[in-house]
């Protein structure tokens, strides 16, 4: 079974708000909430670095060479 605390709520200005213990901190600095039922579900977003990123595209399926059709050759390039 998870481990569970009971935690008070209390108002932030307008909002409510919880204090989360330190056993169930979470990474990082934002997070995505949403509602199951009665519950509330918070997961951190978790940063990626640019390798992961580029693992999750789809690679491109085009030919280059319509368009290295049009470029001059580096040594013919202006400065």
């Amino acid at each position: 079974m998870p481990h569970t605390r009971k935690v008070q709520l209390f108002k932030n200005g307008r909002n409510q708000a919880v204090r989360i213990p330190v056993e169930f901190e979470l990474p990082g600095d934002m997070a995505l909430m949403r509602r199951e039922g009665d519950s509330l579900i918070i997961d951190p977003i978790r940063k990626t670095g640019l390798l992961a990123l580029l693992a999750t595209l789809e690679p491109i399926a085009e030919e280059f060479s319509d368009f290295d059709a049009g470029l001059l050759p580096a040594e013919n390039r202006p400065e």
